[in-house]
């Protein structure tokens, strides 16, 4: 049987493949440390749980929903943007639609697909999602990289980003509050975007901000439109459940943007996967979403007190210029090439990722997720999921490993 090129060319999941290692490992009998995880060790709230049991009793939470999700949530999702982001829609004069798909990612899969013909270029700001361009390419796209610097806290650099603009740009990739780097970007930094955006009144921003709720440090992130609302017609925000709601495998996410492309986006639906899981949408439709912030204050707490001991594990070990300081989701990106031990690397092999971070399970039973397949080489992404003790304990090792000379 002869595969696509298109499949052929597409790389697998990083994360799955660190996990079966993890296994391995743990299988021999070795402790591990699994630092590698992509969500919350967390129930959903007991509301939201309760919900979801009483919409069990229903014959349409088993049935097909109609292709981009159904109307009433959509209007909730819609409604509830706008007043967390404070923006109005209708001031903006924005025809804009909501469509609810199997998760975020599938809302990303969706909009590349509407968006992006062969050849188009979209920008990509390291550190970036590990799918973010390999699904660009699968549609025929050119991802175009923008990178940014552990000593900026991972800050793009905006001039660089009017240099990476062509005649073929198509769109704009922002994350904030970002994954890998678990940082969001400044007030002044989305308002000097807002200016910048003004340059450029043809260029799509795909703002993904399914991070959005979980800063345990204030100010709460911020965002371009905030700055200038006329902005919402050239943006598309993806959003979902799956962090906000502690709810992963759920698979409920959604996309708003002009009807022009949501229409386009639920054909490609029509055509996949149809609409989404008729249960967790009527759930969705009868819970109370400002319940989650009582919920996510314990769950904040834990992320913060992860923060200082990465803080403190950094300071004691004398490496202060290896630290940045993290406020939201819950990723640390290490940056290799600022800690002493590299110094015994070969300088002229580009990327060290997946031997360091190899090397690293071997010797110290800590997992962690090359930051290769983040466009940052020379890094990895260590997630703050585990209970504090063990997270204490795991640092340590990191520490003893990245500090030696």
């Amino acid at each position: 049987m002869e595969l696509s090129s298109r499949v052929k060319q597409t790389k697998g999941s990083i994360t799955l493949k660190v996990n079966e290692r993890v296994s391995e490992i743990a299988q021999s009998g070795k402790h591990v440390y699994n630092m590698t995880s992509g969500q919350l060790p967390f129930k959903p709230s007991s509301e939201f749980v309760e919900v979801i049991k009483k919409q069990l009793n229903f014959l349409k939470s088993y049935q097909y929903s109609p292709v981009a999700g159904m109307k009433p949530l959509r209007a909730k999702f819609q409604e509830h943007f706008e007043h967390r982001r404070q923006v109005s829609f209708a001031k903006a004069d924005c025809d804009v639609d909501c469509i609810i798909s199997n998760g975020s990612k599938h809302s990303l899969y969706n909009v590349f697909g509407a968006l992006i013909d062969p050849g188009d270029e979209v920008i990509l700001l390291t550190p970036f999602w590990v799918s973010y361009p390999e699904m660009v390419k699968f549609w025929g796209g050119v991802p175009v990289v923008v990178k940014s610097h552990a000593f900026d806290a991972y800050t793009p650099n905006i001039e660089e980003m009017r240099k990476a603009i062509t005649n073929k740009t198509k769109a704009i990739i922002l994350n904030s509050p970002n994954n890998p780097a678990g940082i969001y970007y400044t007030d002044q930094w989305m308002k000097n975007f807002a200016e910048f955006l003004k340059d450029y009144p043809d260029l799509t921003v795909i703002s993904d901000e399914l991070y959005s709720e979980l800063y345990y440090y204030d100010p709460k992130p911020t965002y371009f439109y905030q700055h200038d609302i006329s902005l919402l017609k050239q943006t598309v925000i993806i959003d979902g459940i799956s962090k906000s709601f502690a709810s992963t495998g759920l698979r409920i996410g959604f996309c708003l943007a002009q009807k022009e492309l949501t229409y386009a986006m639920a054909k490609i639906q029509s055509q996949t996967t149809s609409g989404p899981n008729s249960l967790i949408q009527r759930a969705l439709i009868e819970f109370d979403f400002s319940l989650l912030d009582h919920y996510f204050d314990p769950v904040k707490e834990q992320l913060r007190e992860c923060a200082q001991i990465i803080r403190m594990a950094f300071r004691d070990a004398n490496l202060p210029h290896c630290f940045y300081q993290t406020n939201s989701g819950f990723y640390y990106l290490l940056d290799f090439s600022r800690m002493p031990f590299f110094n015994h690397l070969d300088h002229e092999v580009e990327d060290h990722s997946d031997q360091i971070v190899e090397d690293i399970l071997e010797k110290t039973g800590v997992a962690l997720v090359p930051g290769s397949s983040f466009g940052y080489p020379n890094s990895a992404r260590m997630s703050m999921t585990l209970e504090v003790a063990p997270f204490k304990e795991a640092m340590g090792k990191l520490i003893e490993y990245i500090a030696r000379k």
